[in-house]
């Protein structure tokens, strides 16, 4: 995760492209800090950042909405996405209340916030294509599943990632068993019998 968020470009980007490379920083950062469905990335309005709380509201499947903490990377790229880069996108537009814009200055579209993460992550060296490439869903399944390895409830996970049931979150706990398995392996006394 660090690999792919680190050549998405610098929080500190001056130049050309440098409003692009804010953006596709502050998208990834934002989809890996927040646990976001690609769609409620690109969804979300400009008002429904709290960038001083670290918050946001995401409006999800079947209109569920919930509001979920942003991390401390996350509001540092998005604020300096908001300030230095999204007013010289937005002039090119029509007034789109959306957090992500394009070089036009609409609302960034699905396939290319889908752009900007195969970019990010043929620059990071990680696969693009095939079964084990970087989709969208692996920053959400990161999110999940470091949250549940750094000793998360399964529930608030559940309730952070906007699933209706928590059946649809134990998914991501295989990961943390097998990690449970490897640990044990390798510290407890009877565990290599």
């Amino acid at each position: 995760m660090v690999r792919l968020l680190e050549t998405a470009g610098p929080v500190t980007a001056t130049g050309d492209g440098a409003p692009l490379a804010l953006r596709d920083r502050a998208l990834l950062e934002f989809l890996y800090g927040t646990g976001a469905r690609i769609s409620e990335a690109v969804g979300a309005a400009v008002d429904d950042l709290d960038a001083d709380e670290g918050t946001v509201l995401l409006r999800g499947k079947g209109g569920r909405v919930r509001l979920v903490p942003i991390g401390g990377y996350a509001v540092e790229a998005v604020r300096a996405y908001l300030v230095r880069a999204r007013p010289g996108l937005a002039a090119a537009g029509r007034g789109t209340p959306a957090v992500f814009l394009n070089a036009r200055g609409g609302a960034l579209s699905r396939q290319g916030a889908w752009a900007i993460l195969r970019r990010a992550a043929g620059r990071a060296g990680l696969p693009v294509d095939g079964p084990a490439a970087v989709s969208p869903h692996t920053l959400r399944h990161s999110y999940a599943t470091h949250l549940l390895d750094g000793g998360a409830d399964v529930r608030v996970v559940q309730e952070l990632l906007g699933h209706a049931s928590v059946t649809t979150t134990q998914v991501y706990t295989l990961v943390t068993v097998e990690r449970l398995r490897e640990v044990y392996a390798t510290a407890h006394p009877r565990a290599r019998g």
